[in-house]
């Protein structure tokens, strides 16, 4: 997560901690509509520090010219990954009367990483200072009750170019599975599972209420306010997930908000070394 404030040092210094446990690090563009620093600045600090950063690009705030500027300019950085979001609702950030732009979503933006790869210029020809190489990735959210809504939605994201899937937290391998073996498989698209840290009953009872689409069972709820150290179970409880997961994903993205020092008690939990 990205700081809220000019000074960058203690988000670098969490990043530097799991140098070599993790693949890459999700960095979140403007998450929730709470403003913080630009995720495209702190993927490059994180490129700097040795760390390869997945850049994540809302559509909400910005309009298609600032899109492909923001683009061209990450690719003139080193920037490989970039996660195409449509991006959270103003209204459920702490800024509500600010104005939303959705010039482009999700599957537009798709496209558009899509065409700077192939050098095609958004106007007209090729671009006269050439092309970008991106790994575009989607999100996708397996706890969808419309199956056939969201494979018609990732279909088109597939269409549109993107190479892999990252998940919304997932907390029922019986969910992951199918969604693995009815969508993701077929269009042969590598998952990226999401692990959520839960800190406590409570902090899970106010996810279910607050984020879209989050499903925490009665069962998980149930032991976190049975547990004698909640947060201790939490990271128990991420731990059987990522290595549960892993059996049916090509890898899994854990989020630990605020917390990212846990990930390695996580990883090391789940036989991860």
């Amino acid at each position: 997560m990205p700081p809220r404030g000019a000074d960058p040092s203690h988000a670098i210094d969490m990043a530097k901690k799991l140098k070599g446990l993790v693949t890459a690090l999700n960095i979140t563009d403007g998450s929730r509509a709470v403003m913080r620093m630009s995720s495209l600045a702190v993927s490059k600090l994180l490129i700097e520090a040795g760390i390869e950063p997945i850049l994540q690009l809302a559509c909400r705030d910005r309009n298609r010219i600032a899109l492909q500027a923001d683009l061209l300019g990450a690719s003139a950085l080193g920037i490989k990954n970039v996660l195409c979001l449509t991006g959270d609702p103003v209204r459920v950030g702490d800024q509500p009367k600010a104005k939303p732009v959705n010039d482009y979503e999700a599957v537009r933006l798709i496209k558009q990483v899509t065409a700077l790869n192939n050098a095609q210029d958004p106007v007209s020809g090729v671009l006269p200072e050439g092309g970008t190489n991106f790994f575009p990735g989607a999100a996708a959210d397996p706890n969808c009750k419309s199956i056939s809504g969201l494979r018609s939605r990732l279909e088109k994201k597939q269409e549109a170019g993107a190479r892999f899937l990252q998940t919304q937290m997932v907390m029922d391998s019986a969910v992951l599975e199918n969604f693995c073996s009815e969508i993701a498989k077929p269009l042969q698209l590598p998952v990226l599972a999401g692990v959520f840290l839960l800190k406590s009953a409570r902090n899970a009872m106010f996810i279910n209420r607050v984020v879209p689409g989050a499903c925490i069972p009665d069962s998980i709820i149930q032991r976190l306010k049975d547990a004698p150290d909640p947060s201790s179970e939490g990271i128990s409880i991420a731990a059987e997930q990522v290595k549960n997961y892993l059996n049916v994903t090509q890898g899994v993205h854990i989020m630990a908000i605020k917390a990212e020092d846990k990930i390695p008690e996580i990883l090391d939990q789940a036989g991860i070394n």
